[in-house]
């Protein structure tokens, strides 16, 4: 979705996105905080209905869960990051919303609530807890029709709250809110309130929705980076006190070529079958 090499492939034509794959991990905390997104080409990558093999790691789902193999080499230090994640859905949705109005792009919380387990060995690190699992799929680059994004969720009592703000290039914004039990039944809520954060050391614009009479927090910015931010956010939605995982995306900023410069960075590219 945001690899720099396939923006620039995509320059002179068609380019294949099979062979711009990787798999990014992102652990946070203070004894481990550790990045990995190594991009692969077509000759490291083997997938079937099941399961996807991207270079050393591997994803595969059995019907009941999703497992993740992750042994990866974190950036900018080259640190090991291999363990194991495993997401078990409490059930499975299988609605998906256009956030464009030409219906090129498509989102599917396709587990808005989940048990999380997370095993690593390098580091070593071990933790239980809810989850969510979605994916964005589309028929265009996202910096064609979007602008920006807000995206946030938050684990309720009665499930999950998501809301989704997009803005548009030409054409109409738009706004999806969602609340999705624990069986993934799945209904559209009123919006939120629209409350401004600060901006982040990149100058991304943030906001969240929350409850209208009660403050947003933000407890850490967990991504800062210079077109998109992952934030931890305290809040409260629908009466309720809810640590909200948020991110912030400006696809103005991604398709700048000083950005672009910028990416290989954080994700080197890996020739080969490894």
């Amino acid at each position: 979705m945001f690899s720099p090499y396939y923006a620039w492939a995509r320059r002179s034509g068609p380019a294949d996105p099979e062979n711009h794959c990787a798999l990014n991990v992102a652990l946070y905390g203070a004894r481990a905080r550790r990045w990995a997104m190594t991009e692969r080409g077509r000759g490291a990558i083997a997938r079937d209905a099941e399961s996807f093999r991207i270079g050393p790691s591997r994803l595969a789902w059995n019907g009941r869960e999703l497992a993740i193999e992750i042994n990866e080499v974190a950036v900018p230090w080259p640190l090991p990051l291999r363990g194991n994640v495993r997401v078990v859905p409490t059930a499975l949705n299988e609605v998906a919303f256009t956030l464009d109005s030409n219906g090129r792009h498509r989102w599917q919380p396709i587990a808005p609530c989940c048990r999380v387990s997370v095993d690593f060995d390098h580091p070593n690190l071990h933790w239980r807890g809810n989850g969510y699992f979605d994916i964005n799929h589309g028929d265009a680059p996202l910096e064609r029709d979007f602008r920006s994004w807000q995206w946030s969720r938050a684990a309720t009592r009665t499930g999950t709250v998501i809301s989704y703000d997009t803005i548009a290039r030409e054409g109409a914004d738009k706004t999806i809110a969602l609340h999705v039990d624990s069986e993934a039944r799945l209904d559209r809520i009123a919006p939120l309130a629209a409350a401004p954060l600060p901006r982040t050391m990149w100058r991304i614009d943030r906001s969240a929705r929350a409850d209208a009479d009660a403050p947003v927090r933000v407890v850490s910015t967990l991504e800062d980076a210079p077109f998109y931010a992952r934030s931890h956010l305290a809040a409260s939605m629908r009466g309720e006190d809810v640590a909200v995982m948020h991110e912030s995306l400006s696809l103005d900023r991604f398709q700048m070529p000083i950005v672009q410069a910028m990416l290989p960075f954080r994700m080197p590219r890996r020739r080969g079958p490894a």
